[in-house]
């Protein structure tokens, strides 16, 4: 829980509590992924899965950086839900269902 918390911990303190409490009625569905080394050099990627959140740490090979291959310096994160409560929301689906009695074009 400490580790979503840093990630929540970025959220609107109120939005950071609901969020975890979503969390935590769900953490029996919780799952963590770890790919990589372990050591103070190696790259790495995790990632925590949950019917309402989902993160990944990935480090990345350089585009514009000089790394040819995944770094520690070079890091991506995000943090999303994937039960469609952020911008990953069907928005034409929603407005056919809300606008045209759920159906779509054609």
């Amino acid at each position: 829980m400490e580790l979503i918390r840093i990630y929540l911990d970025r959220l609107p303190p109120a939005q950071a509590e609901r969020t975890l409490a979503l969390v935590r009625e769900h953490f029996d569905e919780t799952r963590f992924a770890w790919r990589g080394g372990h050591d103070d050099e190696c790259a790495f990627y995790y990632r925590i899965h949950s019917p309402v959140l989902l993160v990944e740490y990935d480090n990345h090979p350089g585009v514009f950086l000089t790394n040819p291959e995944p770094a520690r310096f070079h890091v991506h994160t995000i943090v999303r839900a994937p039960n469609g409560n952020d911008y990953g929301r069907d928005l034409l689906a929603q407005h056919y269902r809300l606008h045209h009695g759920g159906h779509g074009a054609g």
